[in-house]
């Protein structure tokens, strides 16, 4: 579909979606972001809902200048997917002992590792740059020096919340039943405490006194509290960029353990929430993703729906008036509190069947009823991207 623009705002706002569907939060917090004289424009993804200070499912491009809240506190949150040589005739009927399996090798929920990662150690990751990488965790704003031993410790690590990962299987097409590893995480902790830190920082500066939302603070180019910001940016996009490619790494190596003759393709790795630098039509921006990917013309993503509905591999058109992006998922229909007061665990065992995975009350507030139709999704932005693979999960993870 092609967009529409959101009435009532300075900078224009471009929607792939019903802008009448659009929960009234989190529309007045796109024309919140639109008044901003900082921003060039926004692109609104077709799973846009509210979210603290910027929606999620917004992208915004910003003229010197850029919000933390419009990155969001997992800095760097993203997905990770790889396709193997493996059919699903080549899966066991019974999978819960390759759940078993997944969850042993990688700690999730709250849980860390008992001793930090190393890279010599995992078989297919990268080597290049570890030690230089936490060297630099010197480098950080002085608030987190205390924290740099739970990161170590976090690193190759799921977490909770939507973080999952999982086994698919292809749908449709002339590779219908090949198998894929995908999962989903972020920065973990030090994502959250940077965030927080800097987000407090910019609401206190004076040129932010009278904006329309205090969470929308922004930094200004040129500044010692942005070249702050931007030195702890880089270091948590790469720890999450870091910890899925630890988390890939390990998957692969639990499924190799199970089927010794398994082969791997080149992984696929996208950030949905993150700052990049780019130009369009002649004019340098910073780019906030809040909820989506970079979907630049050939660039491959990652889409997922919910824990029991499908996802999609995608390569990206290239859109400018998209700022080449595209949405990060399903995204949630409501909070988490109301999937719980809504649905019962015979209801998560109904959305899920078939899927090897948790259907106990810690994780009803994930249930597929609580996320729009990924296949809707998919289509309000077909001038966004062209789907390359559809999967569906038969073993899912969750913290």
């Amino acid at each position: 579909m092609a967009f529409t623009p959101l009435p009532g705002t300075k900078a224009p706002v471009r929607v792939w979606t019903d802008p009448y569907g659009i929960e009234p939060q989190a529309a007045q917090q796109l024309r919140n972001i639109g008044a901003l004289p900082w921003v060039q424009g926004v692109a609104v993804m077709p799973d846009v809902h509210f979210g603290k200070g910027a929606t999620v499912g917004s992208v915004i491009a910003m003229r010197q200048a850029v919000s933390p809240a419009a990155v969001g506190v997992d800095i760097g949150c993203g997905m990770s997917a790889v396709r193997t040589s493996l059919t699903a005739a080549d899966l066991p009927d019974n999978l819960a002992p390759l759940r078993a399996a997944i969850e042993a090798a990688v700690p999730v929920g709250f849980a860390k590792r008992t001793d930090p990662v190393d890279p010599r150690r995992i078989r297919g990751l990268e080597q290049a740059g570890w030690d230089t990488f936490w060297r630099r965790f010197g480098e950080l704003d002085r608030k987190v020096a205390q924290l740099e031993s739970r990161a170590q410790h976090q690193m190759g690590t799921l977490g909770g919340g939507n973080h999952f990962i999982e086994v698919c299987v292809e749908q449709d097409g002339p590779d219908a039943g090949q198998v894929w590893l995908m999962l989903h995480s972020g920065s973990r902790n030090i994502g959250k405490e940077l965030a927080e830190r800097h987000i407090g920082v910019a609401r206190r500066l004076p040129h932010n006194t009278d904006l329309p939302d205090r969470d929308l603070a922004v930094f200004l180019a040129g500044t010692p509290e942005m070249d702050a910001y931007r030195r702890d940016l880089w270091w948590a996009q790469e720890y999450a960029r870091r910890n899925r490619a630890v988390m890939l790494a390990l998957l692969c190596g639990v499924v190799r353990g199970q089927f010794p003759q398994v082969a791997y393709g080149e992984p696929i790795s996208c950030h949905h929430n993150y700052v990049a630098e780019e130009s369009y039509d002649g004019v340098d921006v910073l780019v906030t993703r809040k909820g989506a990917i970079r979907a630049g013309r050939g660039d491959l993503g990652i889409i997922p729906g919910s824990m029991g509905t499908g996802s999609y591999i995608v390569r990206g058109k290239g859109n400018p008036d998209a700022y080449c992006s595209a949405s990060h998922g399903a995204g949630r229909r409501m909070s988490r509190g109301q999937a719980k007061r809504t649905f019962s665990l015979d209801d998560l065992a109904a959305q899920t069947a078939g899927v090897e995975c948790r259907k106990d009350a810690g994780v009803v507030d994930e249930i597929p009823g609580a996320y729009k139709d990924i296949t809707e999704v998919m289509a309000q932005q077909d001038d966004l991207v062209e789907v390359v693979a559809h999967l569906k999960q038969v073993v899912c993870v969750k913290g």
